[in-house]
């Protein structure tokens, strides 16, 4: 019976990250590097769960095991949801944080509504059949101007207001409580022991 879920990521960071939610359900958590190369997915959904779902059933098929992917971003109430799927590369493909900060900051210039959210969604797929989805959201503000230095992509804009600063000033630990990531995460490990009944069902119907 399969014991491995795959991490659909080369991010090492996420790899730990995952790892430590499922450090007692016995599984064996990896990421892409511990298999020979595969083809890259390609991410033409139209929406964050479009996305993520692609990625894991597309890695589960591939790779014949559970596979678990995430996918997150910025969406902007004033530009009608952008940067949304697009914000790792808004300004560019090769755009960096500062530049993608830079025109997010342009293209709200005199706008009186700065609404927005981060929005993560997380897909467990088996080989076939269905897929586990997951959701966190933080909603808050875009800021005048950017302000502190932890982080990273648009934290230094994003204004939370229960906590009075921008994602950027907070601590790890504080921005993991409210963070949509930290939501999408928790959401899941609360519900680790049916997403490990559901493995073991999903993956016993699984042709051998």
């Amino acid at each position: 019976m399969y014991r491995t879920l795959v991490i659909a990521t080369r991010n090492k960071g996420k790899i730990r990250e995952f790892s430590g939610l499922f450090s007692e359900s016995g599984l064996n958590v990896c990421g892409l590097d511990d298999f020979g190369p595969i083809p890259n997915v390609i991410e033409d959904g139209k929406t964050f769960e479009e996305n993520v779902l692609k990625k894991a059933g597309f890695t589960a098929k591939v790779l014949g095991l559970p596979a678990l992917a995430d996918d997150s971003g910025l969406t902007v109430k004033a530009l009608k949801g952008l940067p949304g799927i697009y914000s790792a590369r808004y300004a560019g493909e090769k755009a960096t944080d500062e530049d993608n900060n830079r025109k997010l900051m342009e293209a709200l210039k005199g706008e009186g509504d700065r609404e927005a959210a981060f929005v993560c969604v997380i897909a467990i797929a088996v080989p076939r059949g269905p897929a586990l989805i997951y959701e966190g959201r933080c909603d808050g503000f875009i800021a005048e101007t950017p302000a502190g230095t932890n982080g990273f992509g648009y934290d230094p804009v994003f204004w939370y207001p229960p906590a009075r600063k921008t994602f950027a000033q907070m601590s790890l630990e504080e921005k993991n409580k409210v963070s949509h990531r930290g939501k999408a995460m928790a959401e899941l490990k609360a519900e680790g022991a049916k997403v490990i009944k559901w493995l073991d069902l999903r993956m016993a119907e699984e042709p051998v």
